[in-house]
């Protein structure tokens, strides 16, 4: 695992802004995973996701027993792929709660911001890795070929791993979600 530059921090960052959904994973109390899906919004990034939840989810009872937790994105179509682990915590917070809520939200939430059951979910990012293949198809053909050609065993697209537990104090705007 590298040292995280600022560039590699603002490229994971552009490669998250714009997917619309991000599955989460929890771990149950025996150990098998759980993913879901959660709808992504645009909001300011500083190595926190943000995600609305009902307090009483089961994904909540998981974190609760194990914090560690994964997030990944998925774009087919334009190649970009996020896998984000860290920490995560419920967290009741009404000035974040309204920071962040968006009328679009009262599909899941009917009472709005009255509910009692709404909290979000914050996931302290740790760790990323991101598989990123450039969009245009003609593009990566005459690139896999003129890499084929200098290096026989080269694989296409860009594969990082990145450490984020040193970028908190930077921000950048990325998907946070419900």
């Amino acid at each position: 695992m590298s040292t995280t530059s600022s560039n590699e921090f603002q490229h994971l960052a552009h490669l998250i802004r714009g997917i619309k959904t991000a599955m989460l994973t929890t771990a149950g109390a025996d150990g098998s995973l759980r993913s879901r899906p959660m709808a992504t919004l645009e909001g300011e990034f500083d190595g926190t996701l943000w995600f609305f939840t009902r307090a009483d989810a089961p994904k909540v009872g998981e974190v609760r027993q194990e914090e560690q937790v994964n997030v990944s994105y998925a774009d087919a179509d334009g190649q970009r792929f996020v896998s984000v682990s860290g920490r995560a915590a419920l967290v009741v917070d009404r000035e974040k709660l309204k920071e962040l809520w968006n009328p679009v939200y009262k599909a899941w939430f009917p009472k709005g911001l009255d509910d009692p059951q709404i909290a979000l979910l914050r996931v302290d990012a740790e760790q990323a890795e991101y598989w990123d293949a450039q969009s245009s198809a003609m593009r990566q053909l005459i690139s896999l070929v003129k890499e084929l050609v200098i290096r026989p065993n080269y694989l296409p697209g860009d594969n990082q791993k990145v450490d984020l537990s040193e970028t908190r104090g930077e921000t950048e705007k990325l998907g946070i979600g419900i």
